[in-house]
C-alpha cells in the first residue's frame, strides 16, 4: 500500500520534537527572506516573545516564527506559545505588545508565510487554504498564495528595490537625450546625484521604529 504526500509528512512532523520543527521553521524562513534581499537579525539571547526582525523599508518588524503543518487543503498556523506548569499546558496568545508578525514554514509544501498579526487579530489559529472549501464557501477564507512571502514580503527586499531603481535610471535614459536632464552638476563634472525611489512603506503602526526614526 503506497504512502501520499500528506502521509509523509505526518510521518516527518511526528518524528521531530517541538526544538527541532522550531529550529527547522527558523532556518527556512531566514533562508526565504534573505533570498528575497531581506536583512534578518537575531536577538543575542533566546526567551523572548519574538525570535528575529525583519527590516522591510524603513521599519523593523518584529516576527515570531511558527511550524505551520498541513492538514489536507489546508495549512494551520497555531498563534500561541505554551509552556507546561504545575497544572499542565498553558496556551498563551502573542499580542501586539510582543510581536508584529507571525512567519510560518510548511515543511510539506517548503513554503514561508508572512501574516501581520493586525490583520489576524487575537486568533489562536490560522488556516490558509490550499483549495476551495468541499462547502463552496468563498468569503472569510484566507488563501495561501496570498500570504507567501514572494506576494507579502517581495516587494520590500533589497533585489526588488534594485530592480526599481535599474528601471527608473532605463527610463530616464530613454526618455531624454543625454546631457538634457535638470539636475545640478556634481562640481567633478558629473551630471549631478542621480535620486532614488523611496523604499515602500508599512501600514501605519507596524514594526519598531528605527534610531533615526527615535
Amino acid at each position: 500500500m503506497g504512502h501520499g504526500p500528506a502521509e509523509g509528512v505526518a510521518s516527518f512532523d511526528n518524528m521531530l520534537t517541538s526544538d527541532q520543527k522550531g529550529a527547522v521553521a527558523e532556518t527556512a524562513i531566514v533562508d526565504a527572506a534573505i533570498k528575497l534581499g531581506i536583512s534578518v537579525y537575531k536577538p543575542v539571547a533566546e526567551g523572548g516573545r519574538y525570535d528575529m526582525i525583519f527590516e522591510l523599508g524603513e521599519r523593523l518588524v518584529r516576527v515570531q516564527c511558527k511550524w505551520a503543518p498541513r492538514r489536507g487543503d489546508v495549512i494551520v498556523v497555531r498563534c500561541y506559545s505554551t509552556r507546561r506548569n504545575r497544572d499542565g499546558l498553558l496556551r498563551r496568545l502573542y499580542s501586539a505588545d510582543e510581536i508584529d508578525a507571525f512567519a510560518a514554514y510548511c515543511a510539506d509544501l517548503d513554503r514561508c508565510y508572512f501574516l501581520p498579526l493586525e490583520t489576524f487579530g487575537k486568533r489562536s489559529a490560522i488556516q490558509l487554504r490550499l483549495a476551495p472549501a468541499r462547502n463552496n464557501q468563498k468569503a472569510g477564507l484566507n488563501w495561501a498564495k496570498d500570504f507567501e512571502f514572494a506576494a507579502t514580503l517581495g516587494r520590500y527586499g533589497a533585489i526588488a528595490q534594485l530592480g526599481e531603481r535599474v528601471s527608473g535610471r532605463d527610463e530616464v535614459a530613454g526618455s531624454s537625450p543625454a546631457g538634457s536632464t535638470n539636475q545640478p552638476p556634481s562640481g567633478r563634472g558629473g551630471s549631478g546625484l542621480q535620486s532614488t525611489p523611496r523604499p515602500a512603506e508599512l501600514p501605519p503602526g507596524w514594526g519598531v521604529e528605527t534610531a533615526e526614526q527615535r
